[in-house]
């Protein structure tokens, strides 16, 4: 029997399929939101409720997963707590920094039916900069004013919060030394799907596959299922009839049975990672880059123009294609300008771990250890 350990290690650590899925799973956003970009929120609507509803409600927990299973590995090869936040810092803020500012400082008044002095005097400029430090905010005063959606910037960024929550709560793990007991992670992940669900019951009485994304608890789960898969890699097999079983299910849960979405984020875990750990040759657009973020950040916004400007821009074949074009371009400058160069203070910040260690293992009267400080 083959297991995701082993087919990990036979792709060398760094299997393509993950880069692929990365960038087809962003690709996949901006379609979604096509349709309330074109058709404001009765186009959502009849979007969540078409046959491709499961397909569209899977986009989100898959990306939760595949990030799950990668920053699990990541905690594996750091030395310490405050290197593993340090790249995840490094990795996600600066490029979220400049999307923000790019946005309320040149986008807006761009966009915008004010004037530019009443632009800049409106309350909802200054809290857009609540997005530097995590805190979503999603319009700009007057922007996209005749579009089907108006003022709405950057709808994309709810899952923000999430995001640093699953890093936050991997931290946790290690400060409380549970890392010891993987088991309780599952376990962990199953109780938070099923105390969500609880209370969705009694407050609501209904279903929780109800039209609409992924609740943001429930990515949570879908992170922390990619993080058991990535500690139990030993055990679990990989297996195609794994990935079909898998796949069939997360659909059947996410279409037609009742609370299916408690249980959805382990298949759709499983089934990315599968896809995640294929090895196909990698074509340009993925060698030695990483367009995906960028094209999460910008496709929004850029879609939000297209509609305000460009012929064809909102109707969602015309929307998903040319905001595709656009948050690409723009994706591609993110990268080599931002999150590249960003990326390279990871060898600073392993320098200074290196002397913090030598140092402290010094006054300890211990040898230096070779990473193994978080277990």
């Amino acid at each position: 029997m083959t297991t995701i350990a082993q087919r990990l290690a036979a792709t060398g650590g760094r299997p393509s399929g993950f880069d692929y899925l990365r960038l087809g799973l962003s690709l996949s956003v901006i379609a979604m939101h096509s349709a309330i970009v074109s058709h404001s929120f009765a186009g959502e609507m009849a979007l969540w409720e078409s046959p491709l509803r499961p397909l569209v409600r899977a986009i989100l927990p898959m990306f939760f997963a595949l990030s799950g299973f990668l920053v699990a590995g990541s905690l594996e090869r750091a030395r310490t707590l405050p290197m593993f936040l340090g790249l995840r810092v490094i990795r996600i803020y600066p490029a979220l920094a400049v999307e923000a500012l790019l946005s309320a400082l040149i986008l807006g008044p761009i966009f915008t039916g004010l004037a530019l002095t009443d632009y800049f005097q409106d309350p909802l400029f200054a809290r857009y900069f609540w997005n530097l430090i995590g805190d979503p905010q999603y319009v700009l005063p007057g922007a996209f004013a005749r579009n089907p959606l108006p003022i709405w910037v950057n709808r994309q960024l709810w899952t923000v919060p999430y995001e640093l929550a699953c890093y936050g709560t991997l931290a946790g793990i290690v400060v409380l030394g549970l890392k010891r007991w993987p088991v309780l992670l599952p376990l962990a992940a199953v109780a938070i799907a099923l105390g969500y669900g609880a209370v969705k019951l009694v407050r609501t009485g209904a279903p929780l596959n109800v039209p609409g994304p992924m609740p943001g608890v429930l990515l949570v789960v879908a992170f922390l299922a990619g993080v058991t898969l990535y500690w139990f890699r030993d055990r679990l097999p990989y297996r195609r009839s794994w990935l079909l079983g898998s796949a069939v299910l997360t659909v059947a849960l996410l279409w037609f049975v009742p609370f299916g979405d408690l249980i959805a984020p382990f298949s759709a875990a499983y089934a990315t990672v599968h896809l995640g750990l294929t090895d196909s040759r990698r074509i340009w657009a993925i060698r030695g880059a990483d367009y995906s973020y960028g094209i999460f950040l910008y496709g929004f916004p850029m879609q939000q123009a297209v509609a305000a400007t460009l012929p064809g821009g909102q109707t969602p074949l015309g929307n998903t294609v040319f905001a595709i074009l656009a948050s690409a371009a723009f994706a591609a400058l993110s990268w080599r300008l931002v999150e590249r160069p960003a990326l390279r203070l990871r060898k600073p910040m392993e320098r200074l771990e290196s002397r913090w260690l030598e140092g402290r293992d010094k006054r300890r009267g211990t040898p230096a250890l070779a990473g193994r400080e978080l277990d």
